[in-house]
């Protein structure tokens, strides 16, 4: 039973067993214990966590920001909005605390890995006493995923011929698809699988975007999870250097977000700021930066 499985200990350790062994199987006295597959403890939850590069609580609409996000607006008046997540305002250094649930220097991230160095709590190296929260869930019987960005291996470590122990695949996520640097383009990324290099099937001329490509991978991954508990982390970078130039955007987007946010307007910050009091992420203590009281969009 599961509820037996001893699991303050990871890996969980294997039970020896205690039957006697028998020489012949057609005894009536050979009785061994089924084979029972290592499965979450009951009532676990599936987990899906999305993580957007460069984007605050005041950037989407469900915390008050001018970014409209039905999706998050949806989910937000269903369930909870939790207020005290711990950006380092740096995309390396959030995922490394994120993934450990440690301060990021003491798993050695505290900038991003492309400008790693020798000191310590700088080296980008996740030392091997701190697990992730993927090997945890992985080890307890979830399958696990990462799709879209990683940006938490050593530079010295990008190159597909490894060492692969601080990829996805070697953090304790079963199956990555996505790139290992900082940036991406949207229509000529530079794409992994597991550990793989590999090339978009279609070409931005014939509608390729990394978005939709990412979104599609993450459902056919999940299509696969039968009776089985998930811990998915989706990592989008549409908010992330490097963006398309605006003539380069669908006239959709460009006409909504002109219509929204149109330029040499006021600045968001102010309404924003409003919500962000009501949800009670801000105090109404807190001041607008001066640079920030400025800025218009």
């Amino acid at each position: 039973m599961t509820s037996d499985i001893p699991r303050h200990v990871l890996p969980i350790p294997d039970r020896a067993s205690t039957a006697t062994t028998m020489y012949d199987a057609s005894s009536p006295d050979v009785h061994y214990a089924p084979i029972e597959p290592l499965r979450p403890p009951k009532g676990a939850p599936n987990i899906f966590l999305v993580l957007l590069d460069d984007a605050g609580f005041g950037s989407n609409s469900a915390f008050g920001g001018p970014c409209r996000t039905a999706t998050f607006d949806w989910l937000a008046s269903n369930g909870l909005r939790y207020t005290r997540f711990h950006t380092t305002a740096i995309c390396s250094s959030t995922r490394q605390a994120l993934l450990t649930g440690r301060n990021h220097h003491s798993v050695g991230m505290g900038t991003v890995s492309d400008m790693a160095t020798a000191a310590p709590g700088y080296t980008s190296v996740r030392p091997n006493t701190a697990a992730t929260i993927a090997e945890m869930l992985r080890l307890n019987g979830y399958s696990t995923a990462q799709i879209g960005k990683c940006h938490e291996a050593p530079t010295w470590e990008w190159s597909p011929m490894g060492p692969f122990d601080r990829w996805p695949t070697g953090s304790g996520f079963e199956y990555f698809y996505g790139f290992i640097g900082g940036e991406a383009s949207q229509f000529y990324p530079s794409l992994t699988e597991g550990t793989a290099p590999i090339i978009p099937d279609k070409t931005p001329e014939q509608g390729y975007h990394l978005t939709e490509d990412l979104a599609t991978r993450a459902c056919r991954w999940l299509s696969q999870q039968y009776c089985s508990h998930c811990f998915r982390l989706r990592s989008r970078r549409m908010f992330h250097l490097p963006q398309p130039p605006r003539r380069c955007q669908p006239p959709l987007l460009q006409r909504e977000f002109r219509l929204r946010l149109p330029f040499g307007s006021s600045s968001p910050v102010p309404s924003s700021k409003c919500a962000e009091l009501h949800h009670g992420m801000a105090r109404p203590s807190m001041d607008t930066p001066p640079r920030m009281a400025k800025l218009s969009i």
